[in-house]
């Protein structure tokens, strides 16, 4: 085996996904892993601290995109506007790095595992976080920056779930904005 192999995340991250749905997320190793992928256990090491890091790969760069974002964003728009600026953006980045099937089968490994959904939780923690935080930076209040943040993960994981239940149809920016619409519909005011 060569020092740095090209690919060498991906196929770990591939090899890992594979193992944890034929053999669940607690019987699998990470010598499994990395024989599978034909790598070494101190290459994976050297990409994750432990196996439930393979699956939420780019976590810790979340508060610094978010950031980026708000801070690229146009100064006049809302807090509704920026959320649905920000979702859309976060959308394309997911659909660039992954196909649709790599998504589906990474929701029913953390579905079948509590550890990997409490990390997923940790994930939208740190997202709500980072957007609190930008709505703070960009002059928003205290309460409507959480507020703007809750509802921003609260219709991202909204729309991220039907759009897997849904097998991808129709496409994720779309189901984003069906559940923003549906957002701004629950908290209008009705006309008398």
């Amino acid at each position: 085996m060569g020092r740095w192999q090209p690919g060498a995340r991906e196929r770990l991250e591939r090899a890992a996904l594979e193992l944890f749905l034929e053999r669940g997320f607690t019987e699998t190793t990470v010598p499994q892993i990395t024989a599978r992928a034909g790598l070494t256990t101190r290459t994976f090491f050297r990409y994750f601290a432990d196996k439930r890091e393979v699956l939420f790969t780019g976590e810790e760069l979340v508060p610094e995109r978010v950031a980026h974002l708000m801070a690229q964003a146009p100064p006049s728009l809302g807090p509704m506007e920026l959320i649905t600026e920000i979702l859309t953006s976060s959308a394309a980045e997911i659909l660039e790095r992954r196909d649709l099937d790599y998504v589906l089968r990474r929701r029913a490994a953390i579905d079948a595992e509590p550890a990997l959904r409490e990390r997923e939780l940790r994930k939208f923690s740190l997202l709500s976080e980072a957007l609190e935080q930008g709505f703070r930076d960009r002059g928003v209040d205290d309460l409507t920056a959480r507020l703007a943040a809750e509802v921003a993960v609260s219709t991202f994981r909204t729309a991220v779930t039907r759009w897997l239940d849904q097998h991808g149809d129709p496409d994720l920016p779309a189901m984003i904005n069906q559940t923003l619409s549906a957002m701004r519909r629950l908290t209008s005011t009705p006309s008398a």
